[in-house]
């Protein structure tokens, strides 16, 4: 009879090459169950096209039947991620969102919308279900970068948003004319944030990505009041002065008690096509200078690079419009970092919340 006690540690003798850590304490494990003969679970799969994880697998597979040579083992990929505890069910929930993460930044000017953009689709990349929100009520890009060209409908029970690149969009952009400008007090902001997360039918999604305004503001301040944030992706250039600014975002997610998930570092060098050579336009190591301080991991470093404008102005993102170029494979870096962050972080979070660990 197979033991799952024993079973879940040969499990944790599994290391993913990508990240240098077994698979249990990662969070990758899901659906364990061991009973009678019989093993069952899957493994989260985080990277696009799923080489690495398949391996994995394999590995997997392999340990519990050298530990149980008699079990029939069922095993399997799954793109769905662990579920925040804080979030799947009462105060601050949104229905059937497993994991809401707010990318934010300190100044405006370092493609925090192109990297949610991007983030999006490289987590749905990997199998996941992944919506994406753009509350940027001052200036939103994501229409735009996404190539939404219909707007959202009104459904039975809310707002039915627009499918573009097969990823659910929200903006407050579809709601504002091009020619008006948006001069909102709190009020209207805590309500705007309001609609736009809980009057939204958003289905079953993995995660749903927020990109903020720059700054610290009223809608940061709503957000982290009104829903169970499962944690921040924090965005920043090289440069001191980003740096500087980006801090600030921190203290204040800090302030807040949310968690923090990363730091991306944008725009962190430009390669000329011709030599390979390495141009730090705007310098080097702020990520680095806010991991150490902060305690946060960097989750990737994306290149400055003119396809990563190109194709956001085109509403065909790199990630989809050219996979295999270094920007994408970056963003595709970023997605799968912020995949396992995510997975530990709520593995963490059901320990301490003293349920049931259910591998």
């Amino acid at each position: 009879m197979a033991d799952q006690q024993r079973i879940q540690n040969a499990l944790r003798s599994v290391i993913h090459p990508d990240y240098g850590k077994n698979i249990v304490d990662l969070g990758l494990v899901q659906d364990f169950s061991a009973n009678g003969g019989a093993v069952h679970f899957k493994i989260q799969n985080t990277v696009p096209g799923g080489g690495s994880t398949e391996a994995v697998l394999e590995d997997a597979i392999a340990a519990v039947q050298t530990l149980e040579p008699l079990a029939r083992v069922e095993a399997g990929l799954t793109g769905r991620a662990r579920a925040n505890p804080a979030g799947s069910t009462g105060k601050g929930a949104i229905p059937g969102v497993r994991n809401v993460i707010p990318v934010a930044s300190g100044k405006g000017g370092v493609g925090k919308s192109t990297v949610s953009a991007n983030l999006a689709l490289a987590l749905a990349a990997t199998g996941a279900k992944v919506g994406l929100l753009d509350a940027d009520v001052y200036g939103p890009s994501i229409p735009l970068i996404m190539g939404a060209i219909v707007g959202p409908q009104q459904g039975g029970r809310g707002i039915i948003p627009p499918v573009t690149h097969d990823i659910p969009i929200i903006s407050t952009g579809f709601f504002v004319r091009k020619d008006q400008a948006v001069v909102w007090r709190g009020p209207m902001l805590a309500k705007m944030v309001e609609q736009l997360t809980n009057q939204v039918e958003w289905g079953e999604l993995d995660y749903l990505v927020i990109d903020l305004p720059p700054g610290t503001g009223d809608v940061q301040l709503s957000l982290c009041q009104r829903l169970a944030l499962t944690g921040a992706v924090v965005v920043t250039t090289p440069q001191p002065m980003a740096v500087n600014v980006a801090e600030k975002a921190i203290i204040m997610f800090q302030q807040l008690k949310t968690p923090l998930l990363g730091v991306v570092e944008n725009m962190s060098y430009f390669e000329s096509r011709s030599t390979g050579e390495r141009e730090y336009i705007f310098g080097s190591g702020g990520a680095k200078r806010i991991s150490e301080r902060w305690s946060i991991p960097v989750l990737g470093q994306i290149p400055l690079a003119t396809t990563v404008r190109q194709t956001s102005d085109r509403g065909t993102p790199i990630v989809l419009a050219d996979p295999d170029a270094p920007a994408a494979r970056a963003f595709q870096e970023v997605a799968m970092q912020l995949a396992a962050e995510v997975s530990m972080h709520n593995l963490k979070a059901e320990s301490e919340s003293v349920v049931q660990i259910n591998f």
